[in-house]
This record gives C-alpha cells, sequence and structure tokens, in this order.
C-alpha cells in the first residue's frame, strides 16, 4: 500500500512539474529576425554555402535557421549576424520603437537607396574627410 502510495504522488508530481515548466528556448527565431538576416546574406552577395563556410557550420544550418527550423545557439547567432556586418543589442523595451526610427532615419538619409552602415564606429575606421559626423 504504501508502494503504491509513493509511486501516485511522484507521478502526480511529475505530471504537475511538466505542466508548470515553461521551455527555456523558443521554437524558432522570430519571423522578421529570420527575415533580416536572409536579406542581409543576400545583400553581400551570398548563398548560404557561401555564408555558412564563413561560419564554419552546413549549409542546412544556415537554411534551417532562415526557414525557422533550427533555434541556434545565441554564441552562432552572434557570429552570424557579426558575420553579416550587423550586431546584436540590448535596448529597453521601452526603448524600441525610437531605436527603430533611429535606424530607419538613418537608412534613409544615405546614398544607395537603403544601403547601411553601422550606426557606431570605432577611432579611425571612418572616413573624415571634413564630413559632419551624427552623433546622437
Amino acid at each position: 500500500m504504501l508502494l503504491a502510495m509513493t509511486y501516485y504522488i511522484v507521478s502526480t508530481m511529475k505530471n504537475d512539474a511538466k505542466k508548470s515548466v515553461k521551455p527555456l528556448r523558443q521554437k524558432a527565431l522570430p519571423a522578421e529576425l529570420r527575415r533580416a538576416l536572409r536579406e542581409a546574406r543576400e545583400k553581400h552577395g551570398w548563398s548560404q554555402r557561401d555564408l555558412a563556410s564563413r561560419l564554419s557550420v552546413g549549409q542546412r544550418h544556415i537554411s534551417g535557421i532562415e526557414s525557422g527550423k533550427i533555434v541556434p545557439r545565441y554564441d552562432t547567432l552572434l557570429e552570424l549576424v557579426r558575420a553579416l556586418d550587423r550586431d546584436l543589442l540590448m535596448v529597453p523595451r521601452a526603448l524600441v520603437p525610437v531605436v527603430q526610427s533611429l535606424v530607419r532615419d538613418h537608412l534613409k538619409d544615405q546614398p544607395g537607396e537603403g544601403e547601411e552602415r553601422p550606426l557606431y564606429a570605432a577611432d579611425g575606421d571612418e572616413d573624415t574627410e571634413g564630413e559632419p559626423r551624427d552623433e546622437v
């Protein structure tokens, strides 16, 4: 009897634990992020295979990330983003619309219809031939 009761309690606890635990990983990267990664890759003129070779991963891995079938580890996502001349940035949620607006305005003012450049650069990274610099 005691053994049966113990089994019942343990099995009930297992079922309750599964119901209350949220998965730690998303099922896929957000569609907007996947689209932005694909567009940045295409802007560089790279195939999935080209990008994969730069990251030392398989082409199927890049395809899986872009399609949402694979959720990359953080370090892989960071490498991927940086290979595409982008960066990840933590922004307070309340400021996300402001940052998005700044990026849109920055891209709109650039020659070459949507040509992107970093919003920030280390000293000596920019060509400063008397051009005024935008500072925030």
